[in-house]
């Protein structure tokens, strides 16, 4: 089966020409103008990947994200006008697993797109082998759910995590006690190489500990280790559905 790729794109000459690029990739390629269509097109014909614009009339490509991010297993690559780093960032935030700035490369679009697709089809198969194997992390009085992306705060209260937040935090809870460069972090969060004054990483590590932080009496579980990275010290156990948990303390 081919990959099925929607492109979501309000200006008529660049979908097209996106279109007819990845058609010609041997890609299945359905297009919309925005986000209804989007839609439309999603509630009738499964996609693995989107690739869209920021800038789009009714809900902005943002808005867009936050509704993809329900399936873990849609790629998301944003092409898009806009360099602001801020932009960048949210969009990362979000989920995204890419961001591209127009004018774009095409044959390095071809492969970026390429890239993701093989990483999304990897975790199809391996979800398909193992029965889509549900995770509990349980640490300080907290909880983190593989299936939902739910981090479950002492007092019950509850945070979805975005896609790249949910990767840290795992790479964290399989590793307590030690120092994670920003390197690791980014390569687990986003399946890419960290790049030159790239700020993903404490962006995404400011907003994980504001859970924490907001919690009365929170101990910080993860610290900067200045020159390093930084390291989850919290205590941890993992339960695999109803298997015997997994203790693993930090050091």
């Amino acid at each position: 089966m081919n990959a099925r790729l929607l492109i979501v794109e309000d200006e008529v000459v660049t979908r097209n020409t996106l279109t007819r690029l990845f058609q010609q990739e041997g890609y299945d390629v359905y297009d919309a103008a925005d986000g209804m269509q989007m839609e439309r097109i999603m509630a009738r014909q499964q996609v693995d990947l989107v690739l869209m614009d920021v800038n789009l009339p009714g809900k902005s490509g943002m808005e867009l994200a936050e509704q993809l991010r329900e399936d873990d297993n849609i790629g998301l690559i944003f092409l898009t006008g806009r360099d602001a780093e801020e932009d960048r960032l949210l969009a990362l935030e979000l989920g995204a697993d890419d961001y591209l700035i127009k004018p774009y490369n095409p044959k390095e679009l071809i492969i970026r797109v390429r890239n993701l697709y093989r990483r999304i089809h990897a975790i199809k198969s391996q979800q398909q082998r193992i029965g889509h194997e549900s995770i509990v992390y349980e640490f300080n009085g907290w909880k983190l759910e593989s299936d939902s992306r739910c981090l479950f705060s002492p007092d019950g209260k509850l945070f979805r995590l975005p896609k790249s937040e949910y990767r840290a935090m795992e790479l964290f809870l399989t590793n307590p006690g030690k120092i994670l460069d920003r390197e690791t972090l980014v390569k687990k969060m986003l399946d890419r190489e960290l790049r030159p004054a790239d700020r993903t990483v404490d962006v995404a590590i400011r907003r994980i500990r504001r859970h924490f932080e907001n919690q009365q009496g929170a101990p910080n579980l993860i610290t900067t280790i200045h020159g390093e990275g930084y390291r989850f010290i919290g205590e941890v156990s993992i339960r695999h559905l109803d298997q015997p948990s997994l203790n693993s303390a930090s050091k």
